[in-house]
């Protein structure tokens, strides 16, 4: 009762500054704040990393890594804060956020707005223990070698974090798409190898990819020791949408992206044999999505957008949900339903 009135108090504010009020809010007694669900079908190996569930928090809610105590216990089974750039930036001019009401969606051309790696790296070092936190790493706008700002990224927090998310796919920084491209991507991912110590390194994709570009990325990933890809980050496509916030520029988020993001995801799990584990992002509002994206080839799933309509229990509730799927549909692990449905997604 409490979560569904403040969402509709939020809802009335400008996204941005809601956004900010909201990871306030979790500081307070009155956040839903349960712990990690558990139970032994959804326990997964991730990477090294042995989640509690698969439902994780994707990127971009927690930028700078001020409410990584109380997201800890909001019922995720991990969580990803960032982007970090190795400078602070404030990233584009506002308004730069934008809720597509009527698509359950949202825009976004941030651009990597961040406090920078030391005062991030500095509160990831106070954070308790518990399910496992990463970081997705970025480069500064202005840079003259990006390639360079990654791996300085991962060296300054390799001691801090379970995992770090290699992010080439945002598209609010002019041209780092680009460094999805065979080549760049392996030399990038060469830096970031060399400076990540002992922590596992994923590498987060756009959903804007051809057919031969996403067998490229394939191939580099298997090659350059990557430990997970996640698919995928928000996308440029404007398809089917209503809302009249539909032409804003950014990247777009939440539920139209469930069926191409899954559709990637599907291809990735085909294209590399499930050799690689794959989590899965994009559109996940309930556990029947979460279970769709698992049996299409993820090992576990992130989700954001939906929770701006659905509240910050939802990761929560989907976890719950997806235990019960998994029992009803007879199965023991999260690892035995995965890839079960890919070829339905091709």
């Amino acid at each position: 009762m409490i979560e569904r009135a403040a969402l509709s108090v939020l809802n009335r504010l400008d996204p941005e500054r809601a956004h900010g009020l909201a990871l306030k809010a979790l500081h307070t007694p009155f956040a839903p704040l349960p712990g990690p669900v558990q139970s032994p079908r959804l326990e997964v190996k991730l990477a090294g990393l042995t989640l509690p569930n698969p439902v994780g928090l994707a990127a971009g809610f927690d930028k700078n890594a001020t409410a990584v105590a109380p997201l800890m216990q909001a019922g995720f089974g991990f969580i990803e804060v960032g982007a970090a750039t190795p400078r602070p930036q404030p990233g584009n001019p506002q308004p730069r956020l934008f809720r597509l009401r009527d698509d359950k969606a949202a825009i976004n051309r941030f651009g990597f707005n961040n406090d920078g790696v030391e005062a991030i790296a500095e509160r990831l070092a106070a954070r308790p223990e518990g399910i496992p936190v990463g970081l997705n790493i970025g480069a500064n706008k202005d840079s003259a070698d990006r390639a360079a700002d990654f791996a300085e990224v991962m060296r300054v927090t390799r001691t801090l974090v379970d995992f770090a998310t290699v992010n080439v796919s945002s598209p609010n920084t002019e041209k780092l798409r680009d460094l999805q491209g065979t080549d760049a991507l392996r030399a990038l991912l060469e830096g970031v190898m060399a400076e990540r110590g002992n922590v596992p390194v994923f590498l987060k994709i756009a959903p804007d990819l051809s057919d031969e570009e996403l067998a490229g990325i394939a191939g580099v990933a298997l090659d350059s020791g990557v430990a997970a890809v996640i698919a995928t980050n928000t996308t440029l496509s404007r398809e089917g949408l209503t809302d009249r916030q539909k032409d804003q520029a950014g990247g777009l988020s939440g539920r139209p992206l469930f069926a191409p993001s899954t559709r990637v995801l599907a291809r990735l799990y085909k294209e590399m044999g499930g050799a690689l584990p794959l989590i899965g992002v994009g559109g996940v509002g309930s556990a029947a999505q979460a279970y769709a994206k698992i049996r299409a080839g993820a090992t576990a799933v992130q989700i954001y957008t939906a929770m701006v309509y659905r509240g910050l229990s939802l990761g929560h509730r989907i976890a719950r949900g997806l235990d019960e799927m998994l029992a009803h549909d007879g199965f023991h692990s999260v690892d035995e339903a995965r890839g079960t449905q890919a070829e339905e997604w091709l």
